[in-house]
């Protein structure tokens, strides 16, 4: 073979490398990941993938991951989810409430059946997602926390900490409203005797107007709602919570695990696990209509010691009792 054919004929196969591996993802099937988070990479995204391969699904070799962050944005999601629509995944599988109405509302404007897995913390029934847990129909469903009814349990382990307090805090994204968990929390701490202020923020800008306002205005404790944006913020979040010296309870562990002083709620990357479970199980052929809703069975208490140290917080030794994890 002369040396100008030899070239030409490698030259050739190089260049069809890209098209014989584009075929190749081609035959995989895709999923579409719509996140309110920010960033990539991050623990939701890593828990999701991890639920996906105990189904027998691994990224880039048989599964192909659209991802679509609106980072906190929410105001995004819409286009980032009818983009995912135009794509025709096989499963729009989503992160957060703001996320899972996007892909319904997107794929209702587009009259399309693709399916939709969600994980979110708030009653997929009141959110008008699903019309049961044991029987979602209308082509979605999911797994959910149910964080919006554990408020009360927050505020009831807020008093635990601050007794004497007078005016506590709930902080929520005005993007994504806690009406019922902002109703149940102030019937809770009016039997305490306390004064509800609600604080909001939905970007990172907002949080030193938040710390200020608890500081000029004496509030003893601070509770955060359940929601993507803030959970994306838990490390900091916590660091302003101890900088300002407020005693603040979270709603998943990664708030205590990064500095916050406690946590309540489930853990939140279970479920979103459990969302990547029940994707894998609808590309291999499940209808989402047979597969209930899935609610968290446990509810982890966590101290960060360290912390309650720092405040000058004596923790009552039947509160340390009722803990889960003791963070030292």
């Amino acid at each position: 073979m002369k040396r100008r054919d030899f070239i030409t004929l490698v030259g050739g196969v190089a260049a069809a490398w890209p098209l014989a591996t584009d075929a190749q993802q081609s035959r995989m099937p895709v999923i579409g990941l719509l996140s309110g988070f920010a960033g990539a990479g991050t623990a939701p995204e890593v828990a999701f993938r991890q639920g996906l391969q105990e189904s027998g699904f691994v990224e880039g070799q048989n599964v192909v991951i659209e991802y679509r962050r609106a980072d906190g944005q929410y105001d995004r999601l819409a286009a980032l989810a009818a983009n995912l629509i135009g794509l025709r995944v096989a499963v729009i599988a989503t992160l957060g409430e703001a996320a899972a109405h996007a892909a319904k509302a997107a794929r209702s404007a587009a009259a399309g059946t693709i399916p939709i897995v969600f994980s979110l913390g708030d009653n997929p029934i009141a959110l008008g997602l699903v019309d049961s847990f044991n029987h979602p129909g209308g082509n979605i469903t999911g797994a959910t926390s149910i964080g919006h009814s554990l408020g009360p349990k927050r505020a009831a382990l807020l008093h635990e900490f601050v007794p004497n307090a007078t005016v506590i805090a709930l902080l929520t994204n005005p993007n994504q409203p806690r009406e019922f968990e902002q109703r149940d929390v102030e019937e809770k701490v009016l039997a305490f005797g306390w004064q509800v202020k609600h604080l909001t923020a939905s970007s990172v800008d907002e949080f030193d107007s938040v710390f200020a306002t608890l500081s000029r205005e004496r509030i003893s404790a601070l509770m955060i709602a359940g929601d993507t944006f803030l959970f994306s913020q838990s490390g900091m979040l916590a660091s302003l919570a101890l900088r300002h010296a407020i005693p603040t309870i979270g709603p998943f562990r990664a708030f205590a695990a990064a500095g916050g002083l406690s946590s309540y709620g489930p853990n939140i990357l279970d479920v979103v696990r459990q969302a990547g479970i029940y994707t894998g199980r609808i590309l291999k052929g499940e209808k989402p209509a047979d597969l209930p809703v899935m609610q968290p069975t446990k509810f982890e208490f966590v101290i960060n010691l360290n912390t309650a140290k720092a405040l000058g917080l004596e923790i009552p030794p039947n509160v340390l009792a009722l803990a889960d994890e003791v963070i030292e």
